[in-house]
């Protein structure tokens, strides 16, 4: 019972941690918003692969990470500005996929991203907290910030960021959405 309590605190301690990564770069260093950063190396923890979590991406760049229930393999895609897409495991199997949007589909992400409503969205505006158990959490970083969502009864998702979630789960192997 005690290793499920702490399982069950791995998401919010993960959204904790990206949002205080996320905090201390722009704090630490906000020229270099629209400049690629690299990604944090690739782990091991019991014994596999851990994936690499993003914790910054560049204006019109866009990162999601998703888990089902506290147990699930975090899903991570991550979408460049010209549309090319990388996702690992999400289909939960381990596998890498890759592919490329549409040029509407890039058009259309591209448009999202930069819409100014999209900082009002942040988890941080918002001061999201994480309240269903055992739910599909998608978290959508974007150059605006960690933007959280649930798939809960009753919860709202944010429209400019809902929108984008929509996009990237119909447009690549990422979790469809309720």
């Amino acid at each position: 019972m005690l290793s499920r309590a702490r399982s069950r605190l791995l998401i919010p301690l993960l959204a904790t941690a990206l949002a205080g990564a996320l905090t201390g770069c722009s704090l630490l260093d906000r020229d270099t918003r629209d400049t690629p950063t690299a990604q944090p190396p690739v782990g091991t923890a019991a014994g596999g692969p851990v994936p690499e979590i993003p914790t910054t991406v560049a204006a019109g760049q866009v990162s999601l990470l998703q888990r089902l229930g506290a147990d699930g393999p975090i899903r991570t895609l991550s979408v460049e500005r010209d549309g090319t897409w990388q996702c690992l495991d999400c289909a939960g199997d381990g596998v890498t996929s890759r592919g490329t949007l549409g040029p509407e589909q890039t058009e259309r992400l591209q448009v999202l991203l930069a819409d100014p409503k999209l900082a009002k969205e942040t988890d941080q505006v918002r001061q999201y907290r994480i309240t269903c158990i055992d739910a599909l959490t998608s978290s959508l970083l974007t150059s605006a910030g960690l933007i959280t969502s649930q798939d809960c009864p009753g919860e709202e998702r944010p429209p400019v960021a809902g929108e984008i979630l929509l996009l990237l789960t119909q447009a690549t192997p990422a979790e469809v959405v309720g």
